[in-house]
């Protein structure tokens, strides 16, 4: 597992909240597991692009910083269920908003990340 070599900077609240959700499917797995996605293969059908192993690092991270609980049931086999602590609740009108802002500039957003890719893409000699 990742081991950190060097201490965080957490000297403001963007440095915490960066801290908390930095990952690519941080924010996606607290929003579909506050519409009811709790299983991992359910979190796995809805991020199909994320492997696994990185949706299980990052949910093992959410439960580090209170967001996520895990529960095991015993039975065979295991079954292992993810809910929003009352702590990671907080955190869904955050998401909403930036979802809507994202929506609100979805054309925009979609050009500038286009142009990039594509000039990323022109200036990588083969």
């Amino acid at each position: 597992m990742y081991e950190r070599k060097t201490t965080p900077n957490l000297n403001c609240g963007l440095d915490l909240i960066g801290e908390v959700l930095y990952g690519k499917w941080k924010i996606r797995l607290l929003w579909f597991i506050d519409q009811g996605y709790q299983r991992p293969s359910e979190l796995q059908r809805k991020i199909p692009d994320a492997s696994r192993r990185v949706l299980n690092i990052q949910l093992k991270e959410l439960e580090d910083h209170e967001l996520v609980t895990r529960k095991i049931y015993p039975v065979v086999p295991p079954k292992v269920e993810y809910s929003l602590t009352d702590f990671g609740k907080t955190l869904i009108p955050v998401i909403a908003t930036l979802g809507q802002w994202s929506d609100e500039h979805e054309e925009r957003l979609r050009n500038v990340i286009l142009r990039h890719v594509v000039s990323s893409d022109i200036d990588v000699p083969n």
